[in-house]
């Protein structure tokens, strides 16, 4: 695979974005790509539009001509129509269940601990519709880490609620915040409170989210000073809109040389959402799945100062045109522990998928 230390370095004044693919950390346990999207994509941008949301401003960064004509077409007045017809699943119901199944007797026979198993769905666009459009109906119930993405012929639409890592070179402060144990939000707010309590007590669901700090305590010491590596918080509810969260801060001190892309290199792939351990997680997964690709991997931001945040591509939709349409494809997953049930499992996948698939069909 490419460095990422090599291949994640921002000019002074401008701020890259780079795509690093699942399959890109995944490969030294699977040896498997995405036929479609390559480990690693970058781009450079000179103009940058901030939009600041507690002041309700936006300022540019480098050409305000440039910035202000895409700013004016990127602008709708309406919303647009839901921009395609079917949300087709790869697989039935009955073959997740079935790989849950799998997964769970592996772990009962001692290969691992954990593993997150994923399902997709995948389509086509209607003949006028774009991804940004897509892009636009998710922001309704917008996420802290939501992107849009476009390079080419491949677009990316995130609605991501989950942080990677950031990193403050000033500080050398990494911040890692993953989350473990869903449940789906109701119209009715005593159900709704209800299933958050049921979140925050469930000892499944804590346990599966403290395997996952552990993982990632270990992959962050890797590049931090010793003894710098410190859980700030535990099992912490967030609340999205159409899920409820457990999250956990896991926060180090970089060594003095550690720079984003060796950062990245020592924590990827997320430990969220391969399993634990990690290595043989993802062997599993790939029994399971076909490449990942873009989903589940990592869409990072650097300045050129060296800051960064990456998050995580859950509740990402990754696109690519096909002659004058857009295909998709999207993925939800769900972690799985010796005490998993392959029903329970699949309906949090369904409860994961549920705002994706709302902005794409209606």
């Amino acid at each position: 695979p490419v460095g990422l230390s090599e291949a994640l370095v921002v000019p002074a004044g401008c701020h890259g974005i780079g795509l690093v693919a699942y399959d890109w950390g995944a490969r030294p346990a699977t040896g498997t790509r995405d036929a479609v999207w390559p480990d690693l994509m970058t781009a450079v941008y000179r103009t940058v539009l901030v939009f600041d949301h507690a002041r309700r401003t936006v300022s540019v960064v480098g050409d305000a001509a440039a910035a202000v004509r895409w700013l004016d077409g990127a602008l709708a007045p309406d919303m647009p129509k839901a921009p395609a017809e079917r949300f087709t699943p790869d697989e039935d119901d009955g073959h997740y269940r079935a790989a849950v199944a799998d997964v769970v007797a592996r772990i009962g026979q001692g290969e691992l601990f954990q593993a997150n198993i994923a399902r997709g769905w995948s389509g086509t666009l209607n003949e006028a519709a774009d991804p940004f459009d897509l892009f636009v109906r998710l922001a309704v119930g917008p996420a802290p880490y939501g992107a849009f993405w476009r390079l080419g012929e491949r677009a990316l639409v995130s609605n991501s609620p989950e942080l990677f890592l950031t990193f403050d070179p000033a500080s050398h402060r990494i911040e890692t915040r993953p989350i473990k144990g869903t449940r789906p939000r109701s119209v009715d707010p005593v159900e709704d409170a209800a299933r958050a309590d049921e979140l925050v007590a469930s000892e499944k669901d804590r346990a599966e989210n403290l395997m996952i700090v552990d993982l990632m305590r270990n992959d962050l010491a890797r590049v931090s000073d010793i003894g710098s590596v410190l859980v700030e918080r535990l099992f912490q509810l967030e609340s999205f809109a159409t899920v409820h969260h457990l999250v956990s801060t896991v926060t180090a001190r970089a060594k003095a040389q550690a720079c984003p892309g060796a950062i990245l290199e020592a924590t990827f792939p997320p430990g969220s959402i391969t399993g634990a351990p990690k290595h043989q997680a993802m062997k599993v997964i790939a029994d399971h799945e076909p490449p990942r690709g873009a989903w589940c991997g990592s869409l990072v931001h650097i300045d050129g100062r060296g800051q960064m945040t990456a998050s995580v591509l859950i509740r990402t939709v990754a696109l690519c045109r096909e002659d004058t349409r857009w295909r998709f494809r999207t993925q939800a997953g769900a972690g799985i522990t010796a005490g998993s049930d392959p029903q329970a499992e699949l309906d949090e996948t369904e409860a994961k998928i549920e705002a994706i698939r709302r902005a794409l069909v209606g």
